[in-house]
């Protein structure tokens, strides 16, 4: 017995290669991964000014790692990946916050810009390899744009680090003239999202290298986004493309499905 149209279509969506995309361990664990870096960033512009802000900065940023590990760990080689690079990141940020000055700073910020770096690239490949659009990419899509403005502001405070007078400042006297904590994070976006309002302007070469590449990232990644998603989007689904596509066992209309006689 042969199978109809209808059923075939239907028995499209078990095949393995038409299963919906996941990137971490458990259902909508991007989700929850933007979920947290939304809260980072309503709290960053807070933790300078509250009492305990040191511990809710370093805390915040322990769960924002933790859960970008669940996030991309949906293979076992990933997983493994994830927690070995997020490991150096998690002990140098959690040991400099309980003793000062143990392990150098630079280093700490290193890794958890290898660490981010990671985050992104493995949400990239999950976007891209993505069938079909649903809230997981959406998530995976706006948390790469987040993203991309933390690891550049880790990146700007390492400069600044390096080079104290990287970046000129031009605001009031009572406003912070370092770039670190919440003014890198501000300047970094403020780059990402091509605004600038001038305020601060960077000045080495290895800063203006930065700020063009950001504003660069920020600009092309929208636009691919946009892109992937409307293509993901128009394509038909498997069981649309089951429907769509003519059975070669069903008779041509018209035509009676007996076996024709051979002419004698």
């Amino acid at each position: 017995m042969q199978p109809s149209p209808t059923q075939a279509g239907n028995a499209a969506p078990s095949q393995p290669g038409h299963a919906l995309a996941r990137s971490g361990l458990f259902r909508f664990s991007v989700a929850r991964f933007l979920a947290a870096l939304v809260l980072l960033f309503v709290m960053a512009p807070f933790i300078g000014a509250l009492p305990d802000g040191e511990w809710l900065d370093t805390v915040l940023a322990t769960v924002v790692m933790c859960m970008g590990v669940v996030a991309v760990g949906a293979r076992r080689r990933t997983l493994i990946v994830a927690i070995v690079l997020v490991l150096p990141a998690l002990v140098g940020n959690w040991v400099n916050h309980l003793w000062p000055g143990s392990f150098p700073t630079e280093a700490v910020h290193a890794a958890r810009l290898v660490f981010l770096a990671f985050l992104v690239a493995r949400l990239l490949v999950f976007i891209l390899r993505a069938p079909r659009v649903n809230s997981e990419v959406l998530c995976a899509g706006i948390s790469v744009y987040l993203l991309l403005g933390l690891l550049w502001a880790l990146a700007y405070e390492m400069v600044a680090q390096h080079d104290p007078d990287a970046f000129a400042f031009s605001v009031p006297p009572k406003s912070p003239h370092v770039m670190a904590k919440f003014t890198a994070f501000y300047y970094s976006f403020m780059t990402l999202t091509t605004v600038g309002y001038g305020d601060i302007t960077p000045v080495s070469n290895v800063a203006r290298m930065l700020a063009i590449t950001e504003s660069m990232s920020g600009t092309l990644f929208v636009g691919v986004l946009i892109a992937r998603l409307v293509s993901l989007y128009s394509a038909p689904g498997p069981v649309e493309a089951a429907d769509v596509q003519p059975n070669p066992l069903a008779p041509t209309p018209g035509t009676s499905q007996s076996k024709p006689t051979q002419e004698e």
